[in-house]
C-alpha cells in the first residue's frame, strides 16, 4: 500500500521567532500568522493549498554549525542578483558566492539568525516564464 505524507511545516529553530519570521515572510511573500511579538512559535501561511507552511520556534540556543538542511530560493522575476541585493537590504548576508562570469551559478546566503539558503538564478534567467 501506497501513500503520501505531504509535508505540512518547514521548521526553524529561531531566538526570535517573530523577527526570523518577519525577515522570511519579506523573502517568500508568506503571510505572516496573526501572532504576539513575544510568541514561542510564529508561523508563515504559504496560502496556496498543499505548501508547506515555515514555522519559527523558540530555542535557548544560538545557531551553532552549518544547517542540514537548506532553502532555495528561485526569484520569479527580475534576476538573481537584483534578488540578492534586496535581500542585503531586509539583513541577509552574502555566506559563498558561487556565481560564475558566464551568468550561472547561485549565492549562499544566511537570514539574520546565520540559517544559510541559496538563492538561484530566477524563473526570468532560466527562460521558465
Amino acid at each position: 500500500m501506497s501513500f503520501l505524507n505531504p509535508v505540512r511545516h518547514i521548521n526553524f529553530d529561531a531566538r526570535d521567532p517573530y523577527r526570523l519570521a518577519e525577515f522570511w515572510a519579506a523573502v517568500t511573500g508568506y503571510a505572516l500568522d496573526p501572532t504576539e511579538k513575544g510568541d514561542p512559535e510564529v508561523l508563515l501561511d504559504p496560502q496556496q493549498p498543499g505548501a508547506p507552511g515555515i514555522l519559527f520556534c523558540q530555542v535557548p540556543e544560538e545557531k551553532s554549525g552549518k544547517n542540514r538542511v537548506h532553502l532555495d530560493i528561485q526569484p520569479p522575476t527580475g534576476t538573481r542578483d537584483e534578488e540578492v541585493a534586496r535581500l542585503l537590504e531586509l539583513g541577509a548576508r552574502i555566506e559563498d558566492d558561487r556565481r560564475t562570469s558566464e551568468g550561472m551559478g547561485w549565492v549562499v546566503m544566511s537570514d539574520p539568525e546565520g540559517n544559510e539558503f541559496c538563492v538561484e538564478r530566477s524563473a526570468v534567467e532560466r527562460g521558465l516564464v
